[in-house]
């Protein structure tokens, strides 16, 4: 292969609520080794932290910021019509954290999957305003207002695709890392609010559909954040370092994959 036809290397983050800050350390180790990334695929939390970086977040600011982050103070709580939450807090978090770029401001390029309620299909977005794409697709359905855009009723990625791989192939990837943060080792579960119900049975929908797509990621990154539970932003420092770590025990064979794609 010659030194311009170096292979297209595509990050997938996938979905995972507070366990989907894992994504902050991951991408500090891969920045820290210089592995180079031509796009990113993110799916909920993994579209927010991926739309973020791109937009020329300090991925350290990040990671402080996450730990200190107050959530609460984001959640409009209303009177449930299509959602408890309005999300107009989210969005405007959202703004200011992607600096109110268009997707073709973003570098790398970044890609954000949602689920359209009226088609039952997955949407990608890959242009327009970054923040709608992501407030889109981290609408939990039942707990967030979906995101109406032309004839669609948006809503989480999760639904339909909770770790993006094959968006990341259709667009042209050789390699694809792809990072879980929910079928990984030490995964626990505990049901004590509405939110848990929710997210564990979008986890149980789409545990056949992630056995199917986890393998065919070229590197397949997966946190040990399975202990935490959706809402535990508060641990978002152990979270992170558990991103940091699982990163690192994947350096060397995404460097020998890298080589040898490239040579």
């Amino acid at each position: 292969m010659l030194e311009q036809d170096k292979p297209v290397v595509a990050l997938v983050l996938g979905a995972g609520s507070a366990r989907g800050l894992a994504h902050i350390g991951v991408l500090q180790v891969l920045a820290e080794e210089k592995i180079p990334l031509d796009f990113i695929v993110g799916s909920s939390m993994g579209a927010m932290v991926g739309a973020i970086y791109g937009s020329g977040a300090d991925i350290y600011l990040l990671d402080k910021m996450a730990e200190y982050l107050n959530t609460s103070s984001m959640l409009d709580v209303q009177v449930p019509h299509y959602g408890f939450i309005a999300g107009k807090r989210i969005n405007a978090f959202l703004q200011l954290l992607t600096k109110n770029k268009n997707f073709d401001q973003l570098n790398p390029p970044v890609l954000v999957v949602a689920t359209d309620l009226i088609s039952g299909e997955r949407i990608v977005f890959d242009e327009g305003p970054v923040a709608e794409a992501v407030r889109a697709s981290i609408s939990i359905p039942g707990v967030f207002t979906p995101v109406r855009k032309e004839q669609m009723v948006l809503v989480d990625g999760a639904v339909i695709d909770r770790l993006p791989v094959e968006v990341a192939q259709s667009r042209g990837a050789d390699i694809v890392i792809a990072v879980d943060v929910t079928f990984g080792p030490g995964r626990k579960v505990a049901i004590n609010n509405t939110l848990d119900v929710i997210l564990t049975s979008l986890d149980i929908m789409q545990k056949y559909h992630f056995d199917m797509i986890g393998c065919q990621a070229d590197i397949l990154i997966q946190p040990a954040v399975g202990q935490y539970a959706s809402q535990d932003f508060e641990y978002a420092r152990e979270i992170i370092d558990l991103g940091r770590k699982a990163a690192l025990d994947k350096i060397a064979s995404i460097q020998e994959l890298l080589k040898e794609r490239k040579g």
